[in-house]
């Protein structure tokens, strides 16, 4: 017979209710109580009855992904993210990716409740406010810039404030013609709007001059996007001397244009990205950004939809319902070779 609750509980010292509590996740176990379960877990090879305990619960184990695109780095590396903090309750996930279509963000919110998913954890780009609120009853997190004070746990970071210290930090460094690569018109864009707002800040804070000259829109947060902005601002009135790019995959492609230019980076141009991406911390020059918790995004958006569930409150009769929570991440400022040089 495989090994089951009593045989852990046995080698671990505890009692099976604590295994149970360990098995589903349940965040009122002391972390040296977890460790010995978890140990006992592995040296017998349990493996919880994921099929009895749907059954029980009436879940089905799934909860759903989606995000505007998946080729973007930073979303890639946040699914694979929040799939590792899913597998820790034995939950499967499913992705979608919505490309910011306002038909297929409203469709995927409007057909929850008929799939069978427990929960939904959700980048809207175009979707905002009561447009969020036809899920029903089926528990969903919010992520990004987007939607703020809206019907469900929302998870973000502030980005206005990280924009202002990526400026600030191109500043202090002596630049004196800062460009920003990112912005962006349309009012659903939330996060350029954001980034602009503290890129602009941090100048004023600086006493250094905006100059719209300096400021490169794009259509999307592309490598194509942020060497085609690069190029524009090169053959513009006012050549930059650093140049803040709204997300990492932006800089890169920044990079590549002054590089075809002839131009070094950080010597003649400092650049600095966001979302401290793999592929950034391995280029060449590596490139200097606002690295957001990531990690930490993932685990508290699958901790709230599964506190939405009822399966981590202190006891069993507690009620999981309660008002929406605004909660924020934080986020560190990485220099690197990009604007500080080898």
């Amino acid at each position: 017979m495989p090994p089951g609750l009593k045989d852990v509980a046995a080698r671990a010292g505890v009692s099976i209710k604590t295994v149970s509590n360990v098995v589903n996740g349940y965040v009122h176990v002391s972390p040296e109580t977890r460790a010995r379960v978890q140990q006992a877990i592995d040296a017998l090879g349990y493996i919880p009855n994921v099929a009895a305990r749907q059954l029980r619960s009436g879940r089905s184990g799934v909860i759903a992904l989606a995000v505007p695109e998946l080729q973007t780095p930073y979303f890639a590396e946040l699914a694979g993210l929040i799939v590792q903090a899913a597998e820790r309750r034995s939950w499967t996930v499913l992705i979608d990716q919505t490309d910011g279509h306002e038909d297929r963000e409203r469709n995927l919110v409007a057909g929850l409740r008929r799939h069978a998913i427990d929960g939904l954890i959700f980048s809207p780009l175009a979707l905002a406010g009561e447009e969020l609120a036809s899920s029903g009853d089926t528990p969903m997190v919010l992520l990004g810039e987007r939607v703020w004070h809206g019907p469900a746990d929302h998870v973000a970071i502030d980005n206005t404030a990280a924009a202002a210290d990526a400026t600030a930090h191109l500043a202090a460094l002596g630049r004196r013609w800062i460009a920003a690569i990112g912005a962006q018109s349309p009012a659903s864009a939330v996060t350029a709007h954001q980034r602009l707002a503290g890129y602009r800040s941090a100048l004023a804070e600086a006493g250094l001059p905006e100059d719209p000259a300096l400021i490169a829109e794009v259509d999307g947060f592309h490598r194509a996007d942020g060497a085609a902005a690069m190029r524009r601002l090169l053959d513009g009135p006012i050549r930059p001397d650093a140049v803040f790019c709204f997300n990492d995959v932006l800089a890169l492609g920044a990079i590549r244009a002054l590089l075809e230019r002839g131009l070094s980076v950080p010597e003649d141009v400092a650049v600095i990205g966001f979302d401290d991406i793999e592929d950034g911390r391995f280029s060449t020059p590596t490139l200097s950004t606002i690295a957001p918790d990531t990690a930490g995004i993932a685990r508290l958006a699958v901790d709230l939809l599964a506190e939405r569930l009822g399966e981590t409150r202190a006891g069993a009769g507690d009620d999981p319902a309660g008002p929406p929570r605004e909660l924020k991440v934080d986020y560190r400022l990485i220099p690197r070779e990009s604007t500080l040089g080898r």
